[in-house]
């Protein structure tokens, strides 16, 4: 908990109660997962907007029209809160790429168009890149979230030849996977520094560098773990 996010919560009611709220359906027993899924939506919108460290559960609760203590009733703390966060964060990705996939881009663009929508809003691309850094620390909450994620990318990355004007080195998929990542985060700091600079083309030209016919058809449901 954080602050005074840790108040009490020992009988708070999911709405506020009225003289006509209807008996036998108390709050957080009513549409549970539809609710928790509204109040995710509102800790995205919140973690963009101020970054992790300030946001606040109250500032979440009242984006999702709940009192502070009916959104303890659904998740404990913040730290909850961003992991759920995260996870939902990667599904609408996923999302995104079903339908850039579906819309016959070529391979190697799919993760730059996975990624426009975060480039273009640098404050928010700002408090995410602050989350994956504070997460480099193995005792924060969301260090666990990002290496697992990484496993999940390095499954769809095979070994094979990088693409030079000079004999092909042997890159592993667990190379290709650090080769990665390394780029989309530099590149997100570079954007930041100069937005008026176009740095997406780059990440279709890495792509095609580093990863095989086989490699671009794998990675396409990979796409959105590599933010």
């Amino acid at each position: 908990m954080h602050g005074s996010d840790s108040s009490a919560i020992a009988e708070a009611p999911d709405v506020e109660p009225t003289a006509t709220a209807p008996r036998g359906r108390r709050g957080p027993y009513a549409s549970t997962p539809a609710r928790r899924a509204e109040i995710v939506r509102a800790a995205l919108a919140s973690f963009a907007e101020h970054g992790y460290e300030r946001a606040s559960l109250r500032d979440i609760a009242a984006r999702a029209d709940l009192t502070h203590a009916a959104l303890l009733r659904h998740f404990a703390s913040k730290d909850d809160l961003l992991l759920a966060a995260l996870a939902q964060r990667d599904d609408d990705d996923e999302e995104v790429a079903r339908r850039i996939m579906q819309s016959k881009v070529s391979a190697e663009r799919v993760l730059s168009s996975v990624l426009s929508d975060e480039f273009a809003h640098p404050e928010h691309q700002r408090n995410w890149l602050a989350i994956t850094v504070a997460a480099t620390n193995p005792h924060h909450p969301a260090h666990d979230f990002f290496i697992a994620r990484r496993e999940r990318m390095r499954v769809h990355f095979s070994s094979g030849q990088l693409t030079t004007a000079h004999d092909g080195e042997e890159l592993t998929a667990d190379d290709k996977v650090t080769m990665l990542m390394a780029m989309i985060d530099g590149l997100r700091i570079q954007a930041l520094l100069d937005p008026s600079r176009e740095v997406l083309p780059l990440l279709e030209t890495f792509m095609r560098l580093i990863t095989t016919d086989d490699d671009r058809h794998g990675t396409l449901e990979a796409s959105s773990r590599a933010d």
